[in-house]
């Protein structure tokens, strides 16, 4: 049997994080991190227990990275989603309520999110958290920022407040106040982006993330490789 192509391999690779990202999503969503190990991740994405720390440093710089992809990837739904739009303010405002939305549907990782970060460890510039920033940077760009360095760093701290206040068990604040507020200060109008319906939440809301980690291969054609994802 010839040696595995460098390709396969990498396609291999990225498979394998795939799955342990979702993986850590899914297991922290259902369990809670405390209750989650690094063992249980790796069975549940039928990984061996080495290449979760190949791939990352500990468990709380996994989560974090599994949580800036759904950020990114449910962000960047927000942006394209029909009707598309250049307009700045409307841009703006998709990414608020985008970001604010996670509270809702998936408040038991956004909460685990926010406290990884203020541990030892700190904040992870991991490739998922820097696609995020992209996004928001574009954001802050096109809506009218005359300096995107100083306007983008504080639209993400206005945000992870905007998070934080939401979450905070026992006193947590409205968030249509929230919304409001980041609404007001960014001058854009309240029908703007997806408005909370009057009697809270809208419970269609697919809060399925499978979509959100590509564990297919991307080039079984090409490459040999089955659709279906599988130990690597």
């Amino acid at each position: 049997m010839s040696p595995r192509s460098a390709s396969v391999n990498e396609e291999l690779r990225r498979r394998s994080r795939e799955r342990l990202l979702q993986a850590a999503i899914e297991l922290v969503g259902e369990r809670g991190y405390e209750a989650t190990t690094l063992g249980d991740i790796a069975d549940r994405a039928g990984s061996a227990r080495g290449l979760v720390s190949y791939y990352f440093p500990g468990k709380r710089q996994l989560l974090q990275s599994a949580v800036h992809r759904v950020m990114h990837r449910t962000l960047e739904e927000a942006l394209e989603r029909e009707p598309r739009t250049d307009d700045g303010r409307e841009r703006m405002a998709r990414a608020v309520d985008a970001i604010l939305g996670l509270t809702v549907h998936h408040p038991v990782l956004m909460r685990q999110h926010m406290a990884g970060m203020l541990h030892a460890e700190g904040f992870v510039q991991c490739p998922e958290q820097q696609r995020l920033a992209q996004l928001l940077r574009d954001t802050v760009t096109r809506h009218g920022s005359a300096n995107t360095e100083t306007d983008y760093p504080m639209l993400r701290a206005l945000l992870m407040g905007a998070v934080y206040a939401a979450l905070i068990p026992g006193a947590p604040m409205p968030l249509p106040v929230l919304r409001a507020e980041l609404f007001e200060r960014y001058g854009l109008d309240w029908g703007m982006g997806t408005p909370p319906p009057p009697e809270g939440p809208d419970g269609r809301h697919d809060t399925g993330l499978s979509r959100f980690f590509a564990t297919e291969s991307r080039h079984s054609e090409a490459t040999g490789l089955p659709n279906q994802p599988g130990p690597a």
